[in-house]
């Protein structure tokens, strides 16, 4: 596969990524390598990947325990410190192997260590893949607060190995799917098409479906790099997505969510606001929503969680002047930024979801 050029970065596939590695670690003279995993990638991915590093460097291996709870601040003064102790400097290289968490975390660590040390992402998730590690974001969760603390910074380059998706459930491979459903509607109704049927595709194409989504992800990054216009496309499903995940991961009563069944949920609720607001019809509507109920569990809603979620909107990244923004669809394959949606019409769609 091709590598694609992001923006002042390349993303390798496959065995070109580490043909790529080891040429960038011959010509860069770093100082010592830190490896940061977390404790799943640590037992299934780092044995597959060391045997690719060729490098006389001394290599330190950093893990923390893993779930999007230990995705915070504190976290991040343990491996400051740990970095500290093992004699990181300014000419270190960190390399973060894992999924959303660990490329979220592990680029923020490496963005703020001494004001800023190399790294790069090997994602190890479809959802990494797909989503996390392209596009710059680093950053940590701010209580239940979804990626409120952090910074825009690229790595070195992504090296995207799908060997790694046999090591990862099937519960996690669907959460990144909802990331490739959203490329789809937002961008590439073909692409979206692609998945009605998921039983016809054929699986041996799956890194084709990857490669075009990373390719949606980065065509619109690059002419938005700092999420001032169209980059804020890609929070499709987001604003309330992220809510519902908030919510339930510091609600002790409900089980926590992945990140990909959040959004699936947030999409077919952004997708009845959209067709509420004349923005696509009742037909497109129904092909969203059909879509993405077959292939994720319902979420069970109580008629006391609304509140609290709206609520959580208030945090959302989007907002400006204290007012909520939504990004919509209109039509599938379009979208609509900075758009304004009253508490009524999220509650609707609420109730439609549970219909």
């Amino acid at each position: 596969m091709q590598s694609i050029q992001a923006n002042s970065y390349p993303i390798h596939f496959n065995e070109k990524g580490y043909e790529a590695l080891n040429l960038h670690l011959k010509e860069n003279k770093y100082s010592n390598l830190f490896i940061i995993v977390d404790s799943n990638t640590n037992e299934f991915c780092l044995p597959n990947f060391l045997p690719y590093l060729e490098t006389e460097l001394a290599i330190e291996i950093i893990e923390f325990d893993a779930g999007e709870e230990n995705k915070n601040i504190e976290t991040c003064v343990q491996i400051w410190n740990v970095l500290t102790e093992l004699g990181a400097d300014r000419k270190s290289l960190v390399i973060n192997l894992g999924g959303g968490v660990v490329t979220d975390l592990g680029g923020f660590v490496a963005s703020t260590f001494k004001r800023g040390v190399d790294f790069i992402h090997i994602p190890t998730t479809l959802l990494s893949m797909v989503d996390a590690s392209v596009g710059g974001k680093n950053g940590v969760d701010l209580g239940n607060l979804k990626n409120q603390i952090g910074v825009i910074n690229v790595p070195m380059m992504v090296i995207i190995d799908t060997q790694y998706l046999q090591t990862v459930p099937q519960n996690e491979m669907r959460s990144g799917l909802a990331e490739m459903l959203k490329h789809g509607l937002i961008y590439d109704k073909k692409y979206w098409e692609q998945f009605l049927d998921l039983k016809a595709i054929d699986f041996a194409d799956f890194d084709a479906l990857i490669y075009r989504s990373v390719e949606i992800k980065n065509e619109i990054v690059l002419q938005d790099p700092t999420e001032k216009n169209i980059r804020k496309s890609l929070n499709f499903g987001h604003t309330l997505g992220h809510a519902i995940e908030s919510y339930f991961l510091e609600n002790e009563n409900k089980t926590t969510l992945l990140h990909g069944e959040a959004i699936a949920v947030g999409m077919i609720l952004e997708s009845y606001i959209s067709l509420h607001k004349n923005l696509i019809n009742t037909e497109e509507y129904s092909e969203i929503k059909n879509s993405i109920k077959s292939i994720y569990n319902d979420i069970v809603f109580e008629e006391n969680d609304s509140k609290p979620i709206l609520e959580l909107l208030i945090h959302d990244k989007k907002n400006e002047y204290g007012n909520i923004q939504f990004a919509l669809i209109e039509g599938i394959g379009k979208i609509k930024i900075n758009q304004s949606v009253e508490n009524e019409l999220i509650l609707k769609a609420f109730q439609d979801y549970k219909s």
